[in-house]
């Protein structure tokens, strides 16, 4: 468990991690280098570590996030300063980085959307495979309010969470959307009293968790291999997974436990 001078806390407990971004203060923005290294190196980490099974992902305080900080843009500090070549490329190197890392995790990722998740906020949660929000949330693709566009991959993201045309909605309006609109629309896949978000995403975290670890990472690069590819291309790469999934004794020890009745024991092996 890290400090809680962190921008994001991560802990760990079983085969559960959560990260938790820690700027309350600011409602918890996510553009500045510092919260890019970190996010980019707690996915890198849980990648990395195979006890890892499931991630959840919220943010202290009453914000998820609110995404870009404001003031830095403002000043023309951080990614937002220098003249346009120099703005490009604090995108790419910055928190394009953190899209990349979050979006390409190799392990199921719970966003516990906890309060508002506004411009790279809403694009964060788009991030994670799962997404539940607390009846306290809202969602706004936001970014044209401020003479922007979504800098972040937010036009690739939306739409495959709710669609072309409420997708086009949210990014012309820049209208927050709220929490029970989001359950209606297929942004979050359910919505829950503030005080129980965190007890239903670690329920939801453990139900997962009790699965096969291999099988839920190659689970995971197959959904996301979907998003870009034929469906020829994604028979074939599910027919090599599948080779190496029967080769597994976890997939020996789920035919043991399905003919005895009893929960498996997984050790990804």
């Amino acid at each position: 468990m890290t400090g809680s001078h962190e921008v994001v806390v991560a802990h760990t407990e079983d085969s559960i991690t959560t990260w938790t971004l820690n700027m309350p203060e600011a409602r918890n923005p996510i553009s500045g280098d510092e919260v890019v290294s970190r996010m980019v190196d707690l996915a890198a980490a849980a990648n990395a570590d195979r006890n890892v099974r499931v991630v959840i992902l919220t943010g202290a305080g009453s914000a998820f996030s609110a995404g870009g900080n404001v003031k830095d843009m403002v000043d023309r500090v951080g990614m937002f300063g220098g003249n346009q070549a120099d703005i490009q490329h604090g995108y790419t190197s910055g928190i394009q980085r953190l899209t990349r890392a979050i979006y390409g995790c190799e392990v199921p990722i719970i966003a516990a959307v906890n309060g508002p998740a506004v411009g790279a906020g809403c694009d964060l949660a788009l991030m994670a495979d799962m997404r539940i929000a607390s009846e306290n949330a809202f969602f706004a693709e936001s970014f044209v309010k401020l003479g922007l566009i979504p800098g972040d991959g937010g036009a690739w993201l939306l739409p495959r969470a709710v669609g072309a045309a409420r997708a086009a909605e949210m990014a012309f309006t820049g209208d927050r959307v709220d929490a029970a609109t989001a359950l209606e629309w297929g942004l979050v896949s359910r919505v829950v009293a503030a005080d129980a978000l965190m007890d239903t995403a670690k329920q939801l975290a453990a139900r997962v968790a009790s699965n096969p670890p291999n099988a839920l990472r190659l689970t995971k690069k197959l959904l996301r291999e979907a998003d870009t590819q034929h469906l020829g291309g994604i028979l074939e790469l599910s027919a090599a997974m599948q080779a190496i999934s029967h080769g597994t004794a976890d997939h020996r020890e789920a035919l043991s436990a399905f003919a005895e009745r009893r929960p498996g024991q997984f050790t990804g092996d």
